[in-house]
C-alpha cells in the first residue's frame, strides 16, 4: 500500500460518525455513450456559469457528468485536455455539494471561453453552477 492510501484510511477512522464523501470519480460517474449525450442535450436546460454553459437534465440515477472543451476554439489536443482535467477536478472537489441536496443529474460541462483561465476561475464557476443545481427549484 502506498503512504496516500494510508491517510486515507486515517482520515476515514478519525471521523467515525460522520458522513464522509470520497473526493473520486470513478467511471461510473462519466456520461458516456452517444445516445445519453444527444438525449442530454436534446432534452436538457443550459445555463452559464462563465467560463462555463451547464447542460442538465434531472434523472433518477446516479449524477453522470460530461466534459468538453471545443476543438474550434481550442486546436491543439493539449490545451483542449488541460482545460478538460481542470473541469474534472473542480468537479471532483465540489461534487459533495450536488451531493447533499439528495438532486441526481446528467450533466454536461462545456468550456465556452476563447482563452484558457486558470483552475481558480474554473473552480470558482463549478461551485456556483453546483450551488445552482443543488436547489432543485431554481435548477428545474
Amino acid at each position: 500500500m502506498s503512504k496516500y492510501h494510508n491517510c486515507y484510511q486515517a482520515i476515514l477512522r478519525s471521523t467515525r460518525g460522520a458522513i464522509v464523501v470520497k473526493q473520486t470519480f470513478p467511471k461510473s460517474e462519466k456520461l458516456c455513450g452517444q445516445i445519453n449525450v444527444e438525449h442530454l442535450y436534446a432534452h436538457g436546460q443550459r445555463f452559464v456559469a462563465w467560463p462555463l454553459r451547464v447542460t442538465y437534465l434531472l434523472v433518477e440515477e446516479q449524477t453522470q457528468v460530461l466534459t468538453w472543451a471545443p476543438k474550434s476554439l481550442f486546436k491543439h489536443a493539449v490545451d483542449r485536455n488541460h482545460l478538460r482535467r481542470l473541469m474534472r477536478e473542480a468537479y471532483r472537489l465540489n461534487k459533495v455539494v450536488l451531493e447533499e441536496s439528495g438532486c441526481h443529474y446528467q450533466l454536461a460541462f462545456n468550456y465556452i471561453d476563447k482563452q484558457q483561465q486558470p483552475y481558480t476561475v474554473i473552480d470558482k464557476a463549478m461551485r456556483k453552477a453546483l450551488r445552482r443545481l443543488a436547489i432543485p427549484s431554481t435548477a428545474e
